[in-house]
């Protein structure tokens, strides 16, 4: 069961606020417009190329053009704004985030780093201000990954990594990817055509709510992302022999739960001790149950997170050695499967600084967090630089409706992404 957090905010120190209102109000008000867009009545659930994700594309299109941006919709449904720079020649710097959400979500995943983005160009507009390059602002639509398996299908066309297998991929209706793209009003079988040219952009930044609960316990805004982990995820079974809870002697037991206990106690104790390292058993399966019975088989999953590639697969190892060891200790049998593995994506150094840069000039502690969980900015690995921007959420509670971030705290982001522009502006 979730656990139920009030909707007002609670009160909490901040290190600075600015005194200029208008960014955190616009954006909060905006996200509450966008949340009222939903393919389930009473919760908020927006799915890739349904008909509520339709309805998001077009007003935060006719926001972006409200901004000064000509806009378009991408053969995969994502919304691309472009405001022009007084050199169109030079690399356009990409912001944005995506607007898809899980079932019964909260209204701040994604969908904060897009109107942020275009609260940022907004108020270029506003001004009169164009900088030497261009702003692209992107609302990708299928980052969550609920509609199709497959995911970060807007973000990975344009890093030129888009597969086009995924055109023929089916919902749970058995609705094909291709047939949805082109109820939607796009092609999908054009998706090479949204590939950028690395020559032509210099870089990709992101706001995001952390997901986390650090920034609260620290009493910051925000964060400059390091990384984004990379996982592996994978199954553990334990085989043992099952027999009468009542006949079988202790000493004399093949106990599979109580040697997987022991295995799920190590998972824990090895990330604790490993810096940045993240590990959890989120699945259990017991075969043929019962109050009365030893157990003869469990499953049991892992999913372990890192930023460091490195630590990663050495914990790994360890782990499942460990496994081994404790199941002949046990008299048991142990097989892993680890069927998934992702590499951790690092932030661009010189993106990173800027917004550390950006973040002082704001008055603000810089403080540095891995993302533990995936964004768009992974797809850009090794292609296009990407840094991110963690906004503080309430108790670290995200994919929820219980979400919340403070108009102050997404005021505070926002600037910081402006000043990050416009400053970028005077150095490229």
């Amino acid at each position: 069961m979730r656990k139920k957090i009030p909707a007002a905010p609670v009160a909490d120190k901040h290190p600075a606020r600015s005194n200029a209102p208008g960014l955190g109000d616009q954006i909060s008000e905006r996200l509450e417009i966008l949340a009222g867009l939903s393919d389930e009545p009473g919760r908020l659930t927006r799915l890739y190329l349904g008909p509520a994700h339709r309805r998001a594309a077009d007003q935060v299109a006719a926001w972006m053009r409200d901004a000064g941006m000509s806009v378009h919709i991408d053969s995969i449904g994502s919304v691309v704004g472009r405001y022009a720079g007084s050199s169109p020649e030079r690399p356009a710097l990409l912001l944005g985030s995506h607007i898809d959400t899980v079932r019964d979500a909260g209204r701040y995943d994604g969908t904060l780093g897009v109107l942020a983005a275009i609260a940022v160009v907004d108020r270029l507009h506003a001004r009169g201000v164009r900088l030497p390059f261009p702003i692209e602002v992107l609302a990708f639509g299928d980052e969550e990954g609920v509609r199709f398996t497959g995911t970060l299908t807007g973000s990975r066309a344009l890093a030129g990594r888009f597969d086009a297998r995924l055109l023929d991929e089916v919902d749970q209706s058995g609705v094909s990817r291709r047939q949805a793209l082109l109820e939607f009003g796009v092609d999908g079988s054009k998706f090479a055509a949204e590939i950028r040219d690395p020559a032509q952009v210099s870089g990709y930044i992101e706001i995001h709510i952390e997901q986390g609960p650090v920034l609260e316990a620290e009493g910051l805004p925000v964060a400059v992302v390091t990384a984004i982990n990379g996982a592996n995820r994978g199954r553990i079974t334990v085989k043992g022999v099952s027999g009468h809870a009542g006949t079988v002697p202790m000493g004399l037991r093949r106990d599979a739960m109580a040697a997987a206990a022991e295995m799920i106690l190590a998972v824990e104790r090895r990330a604790i001790t490993g810096p940045e390292l993240v590990a959890t058993v989120g699945v259990i399966e017991v075969t043929g149950s019962a109050v009365n019975a030893v157990p003869g088989e469990v499953m049991f999953t892992v999913d372990i997170r890192s930023p460091s590639d490195a630590g990663r697969k050495a914990a790994l190892a360890e782990l499942e050695q460990e496994f081994v060891d404790i199941a002949a200790r046990r008299s048991v049998e142990v097989s892993s499967l680890f069927s998934y593995e992702a590499a951790s994506a690092i932030c661009d150094r010189e993106l990173t600084t800027a917004l550390s840069a950006s973040i002082e000039r704001a008055g603000i502690k810089v403080r540095h967090l891995p993302s533990g969980a995936g964004h768009d900015g992974m797809a850009f690995k090794d292609v296009l630089p990407f840094a991110m921007l963690f906004v503080r959420c309430r108790e670290g509670i995200s994919h929820n409706p219980a979400e919340y971030a403070s108009p102050e705290d997404i005021d505070i982001a926002a600037r910081i992404l402006a000043d990050l522009v416009e400053n970028f502006g005077k150095k490229n």
